[in-house]
């Protein structure tokens, strides 16, 4: 019996040195990929480049229902931490883990902004890894308005609409700024999945996803449920 405990705790411990080595691997990949996205071209010019694209929206021009249903349904803690929702990532690791796959990543909108930006949206640890240092970056360098400015503007609402303007054109016929509540909270729930949400191609699932996004929004305090059922269909 003492020969099986002596051999299982070795086990245990080889198990951990394993892991510990794959993931000091797997960081400095990650750390790397990080640092030859900004030698190609730094944080600031890339940012400002997005910034000069034609239809870029600021806060200003977007509704307050719109932003705040976005928070709600992509990433609730956003004004909480720091770029990385430890929370967030320890529960889709728990999933990916079991699953055996990358289906939940745990991302931020900060870390979805650094993805946008910088790198491939193919699922790889290391590539996850880059996103999180380039998260903590944008975090550093800008206020939580300006990333949330930068999400809305980058992100993919499917039928080739990239951004809310060419979005709300493409979908609406409109600008941002001319959406009504249900127009809103339905964009919200796009970026998600795109091609399953998209509004050309699966209507009734983009409205299913609207009234999600709108439980959410109740769910953490951006509406009650009387403005909740005036919005829902």
């Amino acid at each position: 019996m003492k020969i099986i405990r002596t051999f299982l705790t070795w086990l245990v411990l080889l198990a951990l040195g394993a892991a510990l080595v794959i993931g000091g691997l797997i960081t400095f990949r990650g750390c790397r990929m990080y640092k030859a996205a900004l030698a190609q071209q730094s944080l600031a010019q890339t940012v400002e480049s997005i910034r000069a694209q034609p239809g870029y929206t600021p806060l200003s021009g977007l509704p307050q229902i719109y932003l705040n249903a976005v928070i709600a349904v992509e990433d609730h803690r956003f004004t909480q931490h720091g770029g990385v929702d430890p929370i967030a990532i320890a529960r889709a690791t728990l999933h990916d883990l079991a699953t055996r796959s990358l289906d939940q990543g745990g991302s931020t909108i900060t870390q979805q902004v650094a993805k946008n930006l910088f790198f491939t949206q193919e699922k790889e640890f290391s590539r996850k890894i880059a996103e999180v240092f380039m998260a903590f970056a944008l975090e550093r360098s800008y206020t939580k308005g300006e990333i949330l400015e930068l999400y809305v503007n980058t992100i993919y609402f499917g039928d080739g609409y990239y951004g809310v303007s060419a979005a709300c054109a493409g979908y609406f016929g409109k600008a941002p700024g001319q959406l009504t509540d249900y127009e809103a909270t339905l964009l919200a729930g796009i970026p998600n999945a795109p091609s399953v949400y998209s509004l050309s191609a699966n209507p009734d699932l983009a409205s299913q996803r609207q009234a999600y996004v709108v439980r959410q929004m109740v769910k953490y305090g951006y509406l009650t449920q009387e403005e909740a059922d005036a919005i829902t269909p």
